[in-house]
């Protein structure tokens, strides 16, 4: 990674600059891949080959004289790639040069701008949104999301969170277009450094609510975690730490289940594979520069 201090006002458009900094980051992954559902596709199409792609980004922050500091963030990338959490092929990258988000932040809170880039409070399965405004407001954490396309669904959304004594709240609600308002309250409490519990209750938009609890443990780099619902879905998860190592495994009430390996290989480099019930595999390795 390489970072670059640039002090010249030449290159800031905003009066009473204090500092700037472009952080300059790459990347590249290449693999395998058989079985892979097809990202975007509207019938079931099943990918195999070889995926390889690389990357630049450019993360770019700075602070004014009053305090004001602000980000924003450029990157290109080349090449095809795969959704190792979600076992996807996602096709082809168009090399393009793509911006990010455009953030302010100061004691009034924090300001992003995205265009589309932004996902839904309540669901990343909504329609992402493209402003969006946090600050904090006594104890509670508080979001505001805004999709300027008032066709879309889920066109605005908002999130609130509070944490005392060990237990966080976060109510999050989304509203739909012509279809009402979905909401979502969920709990989570640390019995100890081991232990924590979960539960919440889930109403969408013209659906019956779904109410879940869940527990998870780690201990000695063996963690477990499950969850139960009142719609009869259920998941387990397992894993497994141990210096740069991990395994991961999941199974759930359709007897679908998933398992990963990644492994550190020093200097930036790490592998990873993963398979499926539906058959699906990917193995490759990812570079950090």
């Amino acid at each position: 990674m390489k970072k670059l201090l640039i002090a010249s006002t030449a290159l800031v458009a905003t009066a009473g600059m204090a500092s700037a900094d472009i952080t300059i980051s790459g990347s590249a992954n290449a693999g395998i891949h058989s079985g892979l559902d097809t990202a975007g596709a509207s019938t079931a199409v099943v990918a195999d080959g070889i995926y390889s792609n690389a990357g630049v980004a450019f993360a770019l922050s700075g602070a004014t004289d009053n305090g004001i500091s602000f980000s924003a963030s450029v990157d290109v990338m080349a090449g095809n790639k795969v959704d190792q959490g979600d076992f996807e092929y996602d096709g082809d990258d168009d090399g393009a040069m793509d911006l990010g988000s455009v953030a302010m932040s100061g004691t009034f809170g924090t300001l992003t701008f995205d265009n589309g880039g932004i996902e839904n409070l309540y669901s990343d399965g909504l329609s992402n949104a493209d402003v969006s405004y946090s600050t904090t407001v006594g104890a509670v954490a508080l979001t505001v999301a805004h999709d300027t396309d008032a066709a879309s669904t889920g066109a605005n959304s908002v999130s609130a969170g509070y944490t005392a004594s060990g237990m966080a709240f976060t109510l999050t609600a989304s509203e739909v277009a012509a279809g009402g308002t979905s909401t979502k309250l969920a709990v989570a409490y640390a019995l100890n450094d081991s232990v924590s519990l979960s539960g919440k209750t889930d109403q969408a938009a013209g659906a019956e609510s779904v109410q879940t609890i869940g527990a998870k443990t780690t201990l000695n780099g063996v963690s477990v975690s499950v969850e139960s619902a009142n719609n009869s879905t259920w998941d387990v998860d397992l894993g497994y730490t141990a210096g740069g190592f991990a395994l991961t495994y999941g199974v759930d009430e359709t007897d679908g289940w998933t398992a990963t390996a990644t492994s550190a290989l020093g200097g930036g480099a790490t592998f990873a594979a993963g398979v499926d019930s539906n058959d699906s595999m990917y193995a490759g390795v990812s570079f950090a520069f």
